[in-house]
């Protein structure tokens, strides 16, 4: 099943992926939330989201960093995840259509960042949440969804999508419509929710405006990825050292045979050198003539 489940990752786009790994987490969280009551472990569950979940509170959050970039792969319910992924896929193909897999990737990550600060600023900046400061988390890819609608319609405003039971709409109006709606619900229930919308808004914004001006900002996201996947590239490489290697005209030679033979050929030529000292020239068989001759041309 896992092998099955992984061709099938391998398969799909950049879209399909980030949905996959959505789904996933949501299945794994399932599983455990389940387990862990028939275990009578509830506690077990409780802590695993936690450790997932994006906290308000700033001592909280500077005890979980990571949160930053876990949060927008957890979801809360079913209808919460079913939405997301069904605005991912929708608007994901349409983004591709206009950018590229690293835009998508580095516009994903950017738009839940962007969504994250805003919630924690929101939360941290107006006394009206201070009551429920310290038990506010954020979790689901709303924000990061939201980007990629707002950065496709920057990029193509006229392009027109069909809405069931509206019609044919601008995507320009949609993603227009969509903010104004989570910016006026930022005092409703889902208050941290819709401050994490409009900054996943903001983030396709300024990244699809920057990228008509010819400036791309998911290099800030794309780049550190591209550094982690080369040195888990070069890690999971086996290390195999290579012997050195001299050339000599009789080819490539290991250096310590090199070095060997060019001793042995010096001792050779000093033996024939000194006996030339004692009987003259004549005295050389003609080998030693040919082995002298050969030395003296090197």
């Amino acid at each position: 099943m896992f092998d099955s489940l992984y061709k099938k990752y391998k398969a799909s786009d950049v879209v399909g992926k980030y949905i996959f790994v959505n789904v996933i987490v949501y299945v794994f969280l399932l599983l455990i939330g389940i387990f862990s009551v028939l275990l009578n472990m509830g506690g077990l569950s409780e802590l695993l989201l936690s450790l997932l979940e994006l906290p308000a509170s700033w001592p909280m959050l500077a005890a979980r960093p990571w949160t930053v970039f876990t949060y927008m792969f957890v979801h809360a319910n079913l209808w919460h995840i079913l939405w997301n992924m069904v605005a991912l896929y929708f608007f994901g193909r349409i983004f591709l259509s206009f950018y590229s897999v690293r835009h998508f990737v580095g516009m994903y990550i950017l738009g839940g960042l962007s969504g994250a600060l805003f919630f924690v600023l929101a939360y941290n900046m107006f006394p009206y949440f201070e009551p429920v400061l310290p038990y506010s988390h954020l979790v689901g890819a709303s924000a990061a969804v939201l980007a990629i609608v707002v950065a496709t319609a920057v990029r193509s405003p006229q392009y027109r999508i069909n809405l069931l039971l509206v019609g044919s709409v601008k995507l320009s109006t949609f993603a227009m419509v969509t903010v104004a709606i989570s910016f006026l619900m930022i005092a409703g229930e889902n208050a941290g929710g819709n401050f994490a919308h409009l900054g996943g808004a903001f983030a396709g914004w300024l990244v699809a405006s920057r990228l008509n001006r010819g400036q791309d900002l998911t290099s800030l996201v794309n780049k550190p990825i591209d550094w982690v996947s080369s040195l888990l590239k070069r890690l999971r490489e086996p290390r195999v050292k290579k012997p050195k290697f001299t050339y000599t005209r009789g080819g490539r030679t290991a250096d310590y045979e090199y070095n060997a033979r060019k001793k042995a050929d010096e001792a050779e030529v000093d033996r024939i050198l000194e006996k030339i000292k004692q009987g003259g020239y004549a005295s050389l068989s003609e080998e030693e003539k040919k082995r002298l001759f050969e030395a003296s041309s090197k």
